[in-house]
């Protein structure tokens, strides 16, 4: 009886206030019934970094086959761009696409993309062509804060960045190669920061020191790693 004076009123209260009323039935005569289950959602987030996983390990993939299809190589592609336009070559990366113009249709062709510091101390970015070596366009860039800072850092070195790409290839296919003015975590020490990629390999990343040409392993991802790991288990 209790139920049926339940069901009605809230039919009523619904028909009244123009909503949607929702009620607890019980299954007895008495106030005893069963307790709602409370609604469970789970977040995306709530992953334990698993998407995040899945996503390197597809960005990898991604860059070895960019690495296998260039013929050119990082220290030809710094050759074409000095050729193109002279001056001191600060860093080279191989990109396979421009993610920056917004869909499929209008992405930018895979290119070498090499940053070179002109004698005037103005930057220029030449685009090269990964296939033909041929140069696909320059463009001047508004880096003139950073002239002082890379000029430093090359005082007295030895080896440019053609060079420093040469010394670490034997670890894999190089991607990118980019002078580093502060050293390693700020330690004062200028080094090129080469990544190199290999078949099973993924990414590696190595440090060649601009005066002596000796090629380090770069532990300083490996930490940066191991904190998001760390972080990634205290959450």
């Amino acid at each position: 009886m209790k139920r049926n004076i339940v069901i009605a009123a809230v039919t009523a209260a619904a028909l009244i206030g123009g909503g949607t009323a929702t009620a607890l039935a019980t299954t007895g005569d008495d106030d005893r019934g069963t307790a709602p289950r409370a609604d469970v959602s789970v977040s995306d987030d709530d992953d334990g970094g698993v998407r995040d996983e899945a996503e390197d390990r597809d960005d990898d993939r991604r860059d070895d086959a960019g690495a296998a299809s260039a013929k050119v190589t990082a220290a030809e592609a710094v050759a074409s761009a000095l050729a193109d336009t002279p001056g001191t070559a600060v860093s080279a990366e191989l990109d396979d696409e421009d993610d920056d113009r917004g869909d499929d249709d209008h992405r930018e062709r895979a290119a070498w993309e090499v940053d070179v510091l002109a004698g005037d101390g103005t930057w220029h970015s030449v685009r090269i062509d990964p296939v033909t070596g041929k140069v696909l366009g320059s463009e001047r860039e508004d880096d003139e804060d950073d002239t002082a800072e890379a000029r430093t850092a090359l005082k007295g070195a030895s080896v440019d960045a053609a060079e420093a790409a040469k010394a670490a290839a034997g670890h894999g296919t190089v991607t990118s190669v980019e002078l580093d003015e502060d050293g390693d975590r700020g330690d004062g020490k200028p080094a090129w920061e080469v990544e190199t990629h290999g078949s099973g390999m993924g990414e590696q990343d190595w440090r060649v020191d601009p005066k002596t040409g000796k090629v380090t392993a770069d532990r300083s991802h490996d930490s940066d790693h191991s904190d998001d790991a760390h972080d990634s288990d205290d959450d």
